[in-house]
């Protein structure tokens, strides 16, 4: 275990030209404290790492150090060919170049692994998009992912309800959620307020890119920035609140009929469970008409104290089944 930890933390250090150890611990999920008894560890073994102190410090290895540690175990090269995303790929204009890089891996391998790539495909397929919908790949998002692969800023016409508006973007990462496809674009300081933002591709109208590549943000994380935003979004469409009494088995069940977020926001404010072992939440909902769909799932595990058009509505459901079931 610690072997394989050494290794990656070489290699770590190989490809960028210093890390910190709060990223090398975070990259090797360990403590700041073994990253210092693991550096010290590879001084001691004869590999040139060193540390810097300072604003600009960090862990480095000596100017040209290479390991000869690159080959690949079994579970390795599958994992490599596990990395890729066909669909994907071939959306965003890339088969081709993924193609020709994995032809150059598998006659890279030993004999014994060249079938990895077979072996991989066998036993894993992603299909991205949702159920009961057919995937649509946008017309630009070649065009948009060409420019986010070189950094170059894009003029873009995109639609907003409505209205068509014209921004200067800096596109920093494309992110395929449940078969849709979005940009994460930072909007040019000249034109707007330099702020991140995300753009669903299929809204845009026209897309060009210039001649001119932008400085990236270092600090920019794309998956970090991804959750935020869809947490973010997650809660704004939560609009209206209803009270309810759930049952023990009301309330296991609810994170599987409500928005997660509405579920949890709920579950962290429950009080504790009355004479009938029933707890009272209050949970956020998109609407009303929302939450009646959704708590029907619960059927009588659930009951809506409040709004009260909400809990009449749900009489009304409970007086119909009650007349289909009574005979």
């Amino acid at each position: 275990m610690r072997a394989a930890r050494l290794i990656k933390m070489v290699l770590l250090l190989q490809s960028r030209p210093a890390m910190t150890a709060a990223e090398l611990a975070r990259e090797l999920e360990v403590s700041e404290r073994t990253v210092t008894r693991d550096a010290q560890a590879l001084s001691e073994a004869g590999v040139p790492v060193y540390a810097e102190r300072g604003r600009a410090g960090g862990y480095r290895l000596v100017g040209g150090y290479r390991t000869r540690l690159t080959g690949l175990a079994r579970g390795e090269a599958e994992a490599l060919f596990l990395s890729g995303v066909p669909g994907a790929l071939r959306e965003m204009g890339l088969e081709d170049a993924a193609s020709a890089a994995r032809l150059k891996v598998s006659a890279a391998l030993l004999p014994s692994l060249r079938d990895a790539s077979r072996t991989a495909a066998q036993r894993f397929h992603l299909d991205a998009p949702s159920w009961f919908r057919e995937p649509e790949t946008p017309v630009l998002l070649p065009e948009v992912a060409a420019a986010v692969w070189d950094d170059r800023r894009v003029a873009a016409r995109y639609l907003r309800g409505p209205d068509e508006v014209v921004r200067e973007l800096e596109p920093y990462g494309l992110v395929l959620k449940a078969g849709v496809w979005y940009l994460c674009a930072r909007v040019a300081r000249a034109t707007h307020d330099g702020a991140f933002r995300v753009y669903r591709i299929d809204r845009f109208t026209a897309v060009e890119a210039g001649e001119e590549r932008f400085e990236r943000d270092e600090d920019f994380d794309l998956p970090a920035f991804w959750a935020e935003r869809a947490e973010q979004f997650s809660r704004s469409i939560l609009r209206a609140e209803v009270v309810v009494r759930l049952s023990a088995d009301g309330l296991r069940r609810l994170p599987h009929a409500v928005d997660a977020p509405a579920a949890r926001e709920a579950l962290e404010g429950a009080g504790a469970p009355d004479a009938d072992g029933w707890v009272t939440v209050t949970l956020p909902v998109e609407s009303e008409e929302v939450a009646h769909e959704q708590l029907r799932a619960l059927g009588p595990e659930v009951e809506v104290l409040a709004p009260a058009a909400l809990r009449e509505r749900c009489a009304r459901d409970a007086r119909r089944s009650a007349g289909l079931y009574g005979g």
